[in-house]
């Protein structure tokens, strides 16, 4: 199979685990019959340098033509004291908005290579934690109406959460099959004891749920969520949410598993069209030096190989060939411990690609 690709190095590490990633995906084509064509474009930080813009027209319409994108990361000291409406940040928004990426899935999973870097007592951990995030992507606070007025006390600033019936669907069907194919329960997270938004939420999530009778649904506050995440999160399988409970609780759920720098992510859009990156930001004070981990990225790779091309066989290649050179003791930095091997952005990604060759 022929497919095209749009990919966005972005900033900072972005292009270096951007390439590592490239090559792992070219092995797969090579060993699998599978024909990879990419197109490289800009967003982000290098975009405003070149076009004075964080997300220009062509680069939204080449994604809109390509199968897939591939994103490394965005932003950077070098432009914090732009204005809101030319960070680098605001690409990415754009691209969801643009792009229709509704569902985010962000993959929290703690390997046993790697227990004794999560922050937790072992005892809670177990043997094994295995999480999927959910998050409402284009909706909710961060796309409602926003500004600033006078008020009683000077003038004040307000931002609204709003949701649909239809939103809520979409995103709960997606959490509903992707438990389908896990261990069958989805926990709902909302604040319907307080906003309007969550008590629609919660109505619509239980609506849908009942065309899953196989799967189990509970909700939990999201305050509660927060305090459950840490105390066991081995209750959970995959947790749907809305956009800011989303962004809050996967960083929180990332964190746990002890390196942001092993995590990928999907966000989704109709008929599986989606772009994937690793959850890390761009790290500017490291790009360049050969130090950045590139596992997050390839581990992205993996998922865009399963969500939008259907390529199963091909994903589980990945994530394995990942899985055996951690267990084989290599190590990038921010993951090493005493006795392991220090390699690295380079290394790791041909240790992956060699590992993959000889499955």
């Amino acid at each position: 199979m022929n497919y095209q690709l749009a990919v966005i190095p972005g900033d900072g590490i972005g292009p270096e685990i951007v390439e590592q990633a490239l090559k792992v995906l070219d092995k797969i084509g090579q060993l699998y019959d599978h024909s990879f064509a990419y197109e490289k474009l800009l967003a982000g930080g290098c975009a405003i340098d070149a076009k004075g813009e964080p997300l220009p027209n062509e680069t939204i319409e080449a994604c809109k033509k390509s199968d897939a994108v591939i994103l490394g990361a965005v932003g950077g000291y070098k432009w914090d004291t732009l204005p809101g409406h030319l960070r680098p940040e605001k690409a990415l928004l754009g691209l969801r908005g643009e792009l229709g990426l509704f569902a985010n899935l962000r993959p929290a999973i703690i390997y046993d290579e790697l227990k004794d870097a999560c922050p937790l007592k072992p005892e809670i951990i177990g043997d094994s934690i295995d999480i999927m995030v959910v998050r409402e992507l284009t909706g909710g606070i961060y796309f409602g109406e926003r500004g600033r007025r006078e008020g009683k006390m000077g003038k004040e600033a307000f931002d609204t959460e709003t949701y649909s019936v239809g939103e809520v669907e979409r995103i709960a069907k997606i959490a509903f099959e992707i438990a389908k194919k896990r261990n069958l329960k989805v926990t709902s997270v909302d604040k319907a004891n307080i906003l309007e938004s969550s008590r629609l939420w919660r109505e619509v999530v239980i609506e849908v749920s009942k065309e899953y009778p196989d799967v189990a649904l509970d909700h939990l506050y999201v305050d509660n969520a927060a305090m459950q995440l840490i105390r066991n999160p081995r209750q959970f399988d995959v947790i749907v949410t809305s956009n800011m409970f989303g962004d809050i609780l996967s960083d929180e759920a990332s964190m746990i598993t002890g390196s942001i720098g092993m995590l990928p992510s999907a966000s989704l859009g109709e008929n599986s069209f989606g772009l994937y990156e690793p959850i890390h930001g761009s790290a500017p004070d490291i790009a360049g030096q050969d130090k950045a981990n590139p596992i997050a990225t390839i581990l992205s790779i993996a998922m865009l190989l399963r969500y939008s091309l259907n390529l199963e066989k091909e994903a589980q290649a990945v994530e394995e060939a990942v899985i055996k050179v951690l267990k084989e003791g290599y190590r990038t930095g921010d993951i090493m411990s005493p006795g392991k091997t220090l390699v690295g952005t380079k290394k790791m990604g041909e240790l992956i690609v060699d590992t993959i060759s000889k499955q």
